[in-house]
């Protein structure tokens, strides 16, 4: 017993100086994001819309970071969450969720929802506007496990299109992340495939998991567990043929959300596991 306690005391005070690289810890999130897997800033610049990961229920929580409280939760009562992985917003207060998670590239019900102007929705339960697609190059499923690349954790809004962002599952893994093209209306759709980009070669360290848009300053980011991708410069939807600069972290841990705060301010969420992770934290690019 008095080694358990121990080693448990000793978790705990290493814990408490853990080395979070070019992070800044924040907080501790509250318990109803455990599971955190997308979030985005809100419409009034305060609060952060946030999603858990499958096998919870088909709820947009409202939170308030400063107080470190969810203030509202909205139930989408047309759908459910079957492996939600990211969140998307525009400058209208339009919320988008990615339910499009495909661990084993077999799924052929891949979804986004949209709730209109969500910070006016006073409800806790609200019908969603519907869009699905499948892939375009996609003819089995699952696919040959080279082949597995048509799971996507990453998705932003951009000019009355969704650009999806694939985390790559194949077996040959060498980085390469797909970018596909969805109209961003209501609708059964063929998701364009437009581009591909290598990240890096580590299939732990190099598959992207979230990514957010910051309109004003035309930035895009990627995610992965201990990196961070800058996308600028770029003409149209041709994002990776402007500037693309790496920014490695020096943390690793389930990071599957990112939010832009402000043009040269991030916020990135992991998902708890074990005793570790369940956090938010903040990374400045200036």
């Amino acid at each position: 017993m008095h080694r358990i306690f121990i080693l448990f005391f000793t978790l705990l005070i290493s814990g408490g100086c853990q080395d979070f690289g070019e992070l800044e810890l924040l907080r501790s999130l509250p318990a109803s994001l455990k599971e955190v897997s997308g979030m985005e800033l809100a419409a009034d610049k305060i609060h952060l819309w946030a999603i858990n990961d499958s096998a919870n229920e088909a709820k947009l929580f409202l939170y308030d970071p400063n107080e470190n409280t969810v203030k509202h939760t909205i139930e989408i009562v047309n759908g459910s969450n079957k492996d939600w992985e990211d969140l998307a917003t525009d400058d209208e207060g339009n919320v988008y969720i990615g339910d499009f998670g495909n661990n084993r590239n077999s799924r052929k019900d891949l979804v986004i929802y949209t709730l209109p102007n969500a910070l006016t929705i006073e409800t806790t339960a609200a019908e969603a506007l519907i869009t699905k697609f499948s892939f375009e190059d996609q003819k089995a499923f699952p696919p040959k496990k080279k082949d597995r690349n048509f799971d996507v954790e990453a998705f932003i809004h951009y000019k009355s299109n969704f650009y999806l962002f694939t985390r790559n599952r194949s077996s040959d893994f060498d980085g390469t992340t797909k970018l596909y093209r969805v109209p961003a209306q209501p609708g059964t759709f063929k998701a364009e495939l437009l581009d591909e980009y290598k990240t890096c070669s580590d299939s732990d360290d190099c598959m992207v998991t979230a990514a957010s848009f910051h309109a004003e300053s035309g930035k895009l980011a990627l995610l992965s567990y201990n990196k961070v991708w800058i996308l600028s410069d770029f003409s149209g939807d041709a994002f990776f043929d402007g500037k693309v600069e790496k920014i490695k972290l020096g943390h690793s841990s389930q990071k599957e959300s990112i939010s832009f705060q402000h043009e040269n301010t991030l916020l990135i969420a992991d998902e708890t596991t074990g005793i570790e992770g369940g956090n938010l934290y903040r990374l400045q690019l200036d």
